[in-house]
Parts: structure tokens; C-alpha cells; sequence
């Protein structure tokens, strides 16, 4: 299953129905344009395009949209607390486009030390890859590849205002879930594999 965003709403892209979504058993591309037109339009709905051979329904579906792919991580130091920027009035996670001819992880270590203006940052591992589509000029699909990443270092953080970035703080474990009110669904399901991964 992937679940792909256009703001709060979500398209499915699955084997199966799903209950509570708009299902659509996939045959044409044509199908993708109107499940898009449809989240655009519309608020809190979620779109199930479903069929049996689910990588050709990917397939399709990434080949639809100019894709563009990002790295970022979730950043965690020695206190158990993780690292949050605070963006278009949303709190978010340091991420952003990966360069030609860069590898996921380079990228996502240095948009880290950019956007948060720190250094000694160790990637651990790979947590996921989200996705979301937004307009601009066209429909463009965003990959961004999400890492797990332990901050040894002593700087204090510093937002790269330049990038349009307010605020850049160490929340505690035990209150980063008020943040996520205020944050992207993509980041809701980041902290969800985040947690699973930790817990298997």
C-alpha cells in the first residue's frame, strides 16, 4: 500500500477496497487526473485506487506526475529529544531537495546541518519514504526518503531563515505529539513507522 498527500487529503493506492475512502478499481491514467482532481476539490476525503498488480499501479502512477525527491531525518540527541523546525506556520522536520548526483543519506545529513545550522549528526538508518503531491506550474509528486539520526554534537540550533524558516527546537519526547497538531500528515506517519521500527 501507498499513501500519497495533496494537502490533508490522501490518495490510497492499494490491492484491495478500503473502508472509509472513495474506491476506484484502477484500468486507465486517466482515473489518476480525476482521484486528484477530486482531493483538490474537496476536504478531509481520501481516494482508493486499487488493483490487483499494485507495482503497475505505482508504476503508473509515479510515471503520471514531474517527480522530485527530497532527504531529511528524525533527529534525536543524547536527552531523548527530537528536532523540530517550524515552517509556514506548521512545525516540520529539517528535510529538503537532494542535488544532482547526490546520494539520499548525503543529502539528508546535509539539509539537517543547513536548514538547523549544527553539525555531528550520524544517520543510523533508513525509516521510510513519503510521498505528497502539490501544484506548481504542473502536478508534481515529492519523494522524501526519511532517515533515523542521532545528533553527538554541543551547538545550539539555528533556524536558516533564508529558507523561510521561523523557529528550530529540541522537543522532548514526551510532548512532540502536541507539535504533530500542527504539522503535515506525512510526519504523523513518519513518527508512526519511527516507532514501529524501534518497537520490533
Amino acid at each position: 500500500m501507498y499513501k500519497v498527500f495533496l494537502n490533508e487529503n490522501c490518495i490510497i493506492l492499494s490491492e484491495k477496497p478500503e473502508e472509509g475512502a472513495k474506491n476506484v478499481l484502477y484500468h486507465y491514467t486517466s482515473q489518476i487526473d480525476e482521484a486528484v482532481h477530486y482531493l483538490s476539490t474537496n476536504q478531509n476525503v481520501r481516494v482508493n485506487l486499487y488493483s490487483e498488480d499494485l507495482e503497475e499501479l505505482w508504476f503508473d502512477f509515479k510515471n503520471h506526475f514531474k517527480i522530485i525527491e527530497a532527504a531529511g531525518g528524525i533527529v534525536k540527541n543524547s536527552k531523548n529529544e527530537f528536532l523540530f523546525i517550524h515552517r509556514l506556520g506548521r512545525w516540520d522536520l529539517p528535510k529538503g531537495k537532494i542535488e544532482k548526483g547526490e546520494d539520499p543519506e548525503t543529502a539528508a545529513i546535509r539539509e539537517i546541518e543547513e536548514e538547523c545550522s549544527i553539525h555531528g549528526l550520524v544517520l543510523n538508518r533508513f525509516i521510510t519514504t513519503t510521498y505528497h503531491i502539490y501544484y506548481q506550474k504542473t502536478y508534481i509528486l515529492k519523494l522524501t526518503h526519511w532517515y533515523d539520526v542521532s545528533y553527538i554534537g554541543e551547538e545550539q540550533p539555528k533556524p536558516q531563515t533564508e529558507e523561510g524558516i521561523e523557529k528550530v527546537e529540541w522537543v522532548k519526547e514526551s510532548e512532540y505529539e502536541k507539535l504533530l497538531v500542527n504539522s503535515y500528515p506525512n510526519i504523523h506517519l513518519l513518527f508512526e513507522k519511527f516507532y514501529n521500527q524501534n518497537n520490533n
